[in-house]
């Protein structure tokens, strides 16, 4: 049970009222209120004004009047606004007793908006040429978390990540490789994702303004990638394969996990592309263009300006990829594929891939009428365009979402501490250019950073433990950077102020859960919670109280609008309601034990709600920092 329990009691309540005075009924609004209007406020008197014909106060007095001869289990008193608001209070001990005993659960905050339908959420997507750099990150962070949230609201999601192995970058390394005489094996301490994005493919990709012939020797590359069964198609799936491995590494390090990997080179090879090509063509969404600059090439008609589909030496742009790929997630056509295990992960679930090779893995089902896809807001044209053309294969309800978001960007001070001159400036970056901080340096960075400033409030500490809140610390700074900002936001990032104990920062998040341990801890007694909560009567008791309540609100909402700032923004403020509390409560102080007791009980339901929220947020809770 959560705050949601009072709003129900008051919505029930509300209609036996507006019932027995003959107002009409509408379809209100219940919401937590701001601390000076009680603690639940409702716009009841204004949606009836008209239809009464009297000040929306006037209602409110009169609704307020009528309740009040039936307060129910969890309201103290009802007032009529000025503005017209009619506010209730909370009958403080009731609902602390209520949420204190339902937060330590594990699954409390949970809401059954999905009612276990299927929802897949796709994330990472990165080119297989090279190492995740920090903007890719937030794509990680975001699709996870947006995962994390929908099954915590009883969907059944499922994750996926997409492999684009014969795409033109790839296409670059294998030049690189085959053609510039770069070594298959990286210097001594270099992860073979790091040597192919830093080294071949930045430097073939400069090769190509000085050496024109190495375009053509790209294209014949290409065919034969989507073609399959040469040489080079074999070998560009070993470098792919490579990289890929190392890439999967720093996503479960981030705490990233998937269900399936799709490779693109398995869909251009099987039937799905041609038979959707030969329906865009009977539908007269494609055509063929003779002469222009797309002269050869089949291009999608659009309003803004044609996209070409089909170049005219024969292969596909990855927007011809993406749409066989996005019928085959909505279920539209068959699915030609096979499964095999592609590995067990950090957190021990199966790894599957596609694959066009039989095998006897059993089937998997990897499709869904709903589908999240999450890409950088610059593909929004073009996840437009994939929209609107999958909306005209099939006139059942299918949903085809782009969740867009914006860059990160570097602050000139990290970007200086990486070995980058900027001149002073944010930085934009570029894989092609080789402008970028890979995600694992980054990490490291801020690993090393939690250490040297864990030894000295713990000099106690071994190293064992040392490493371990750092790996946490660090992975929090970097996922709560990524997404407590709107998606449509730039993100700058900065090492140095993501690791503050101060402001809006991961590591302030987990320190305050660190605290409520401490004081458990100190307390030597577990917490009986058949408690006197009435005795938690402070306003910095009862509102730690009523913010751990409105938890599953704050689910509901990130789920339904697709956001993970609300569940950012909440851990957030609990932590600073706890901090508040904390300065203001001495826990273990009081001569009373029946209120040490109580409020042992309120710190535990806080660090229980705190860890839950985290989770949604794939951030781990140190006990110590």
């Amino acid at each position: 049970m959560s705050f949601r329990v009072l709003l129900d009691e008051i919505r029930t309540n509300l209609l036996q009222v507006t019932t027995r005075l003959q107002i009409p009924e509408v379809s209100f609004t219940l919401e937590p209120a701001k601390s000076e209007f009680g603690d639940v406020t409702c716009n009841i008197a204004f949606l009836t004004s008209k239809h009464l014909k009297k000040r929306p106060y006037d209602i409110a007095k009169l609704i307020s009047d009528e309740y009040q001869k039936n307060l129910g289990t969890l309201v103290s008193k009802v007032e009529p606004h000025q503005s017209g608001y009619l506010n209730f209070y909370a009958n403080n001990a009731q609902l602390n007793r209520l949420v204190i005993n339902a937060a330590k659960d594990a699954i409390y905050g949970m809401v059954d908006i999905g009612k276990k339908s299927r929802v897949i959420v796709e994330h990472t997507s990165v080119n297989p040429n090279k190492a995740l750099h920090i903007g890719h990150v937030r794509n990680v962070v975001v699709g996870d978390t947006i995962a994390r949230i929908l099954s915590k609201a009883n969907h059944d999601v499922v994750v996926l990540n997409y492999v684009d192995d014969s795409g033109l970058q790839v296409a670059d390394i294998i030049v690189g490789f085959k053609h510039l005489g770069f070594s298959e094996t990286p210097p001594d301490g270099q992860k073979f994702d790091n040597y192919c994005g830093d080294e071949v493919y930045v430097k073939t990709t400069e090769q190509y303004a000085q050496n024109k012939s190495l375009e053509e020797i790209r294209n014949n590359i290409l065919k034969e990638l989507e073609d399959g069964r040469s040489d080079i198609a074999k070998f560009g799936k070993s470098v792919t394969n490579r990289v890929l491995a190392e890439q999967l590494k720093t996503c479960w390090r981030l705490g990233a996990y998937y269900d399936c990997l799709n490779f693109e080179s398995e869909i251009v090879r099987s039937h799905l592309w041609p038979d959707i090509f030969e329906k865009l063509k009977k539908m007269n969404l494609i055509k063929y263009e003779s002469e222009g600059k797309n002269a050869g090439c089949w291009v999608i008609l659009s309003q803004d300006e044609d996209k070409v589909l089909v170049r005219s030496n024969g292969t596909a742009t990855y927007i011809a990829k993406d749409i066989p790929y996005a019928a085959w997630k909505l279920g539209l056509v068959d699915d030609p594929f096979y499964y095999k295990k592609y590995s067990v992960q950090k957190n021990n679930k199966v790894l599957w891939q596609t694959t066009l090779e039989e095998n006897r893995d059993p089937k998997q089902h990897f499709r869904s009428n709903v589908v999240v896809t999450v890409i950088d807001s610059r593909q929004a044209r073009l996840q437009n365009i994939i929209t609107e053309l999958i909306s005209k294969f099939d006139s059942s309800q299918k949903s085809y979402l782009h969740l867009g978001y914006e860059s990160v960007t570097l602050s000139a001070d990290t970007a200086n501490v990486l070995g980058i001159d900027t001149k002073g400036k944010n930085t934009q970056m570029s894989g092609r250019k080789g402008l970028y901080i890979n995600a694992d340096s980054v990490l490291d960075m801020l690993e090393q950073k939690t250490i040297d400033e864990t030894k000295k409030r713990n000099p106690d500490l071994s190293n064992e433990s040392l490493h371990e809140i750092a790996s946490k610390v660090a992975v929090a700074t970097l996922r709560y950077e990524m997404i407590k900002q709107d998606l449509d936001k730039i993100i700058t990032f900065d090492y140095s102020k993501s690791l503050s104990l101060d402001g809006d920062t991961a590591p302030y998040i987990q320190y305050a859960y660190a605290r409520a341990v401490r004081i458990l801890e100190k307390a030597q007694a577990k917490p009986d919670f058949e408690a006197s909560y009435e005795l938690l009567d402070s306003e910095y008791e009862t509102n730690l109280v009523k913010l751990i309540g409105r938890f599953d609100l704050n689910v509901e909402d990130a789920a339904n609008n697709l956001s993970p700032k609300v569940i950012a923004k909440y851990c957030h403020n609990l932590a600073v309601t706890f901090n508040v509390f904390y300065e203001h409560v001495k826990v273990l102080d009081s001569e009373n034990a029946d209120t040490v007791n109580a409020r042992l009980c309120l710190v535990h339901s806080f660090k229980s709600c705190l860890e839950n929220a985290l989770n949604l947020l794939g951030i781990e809770t140190p006990s110590r920092m």
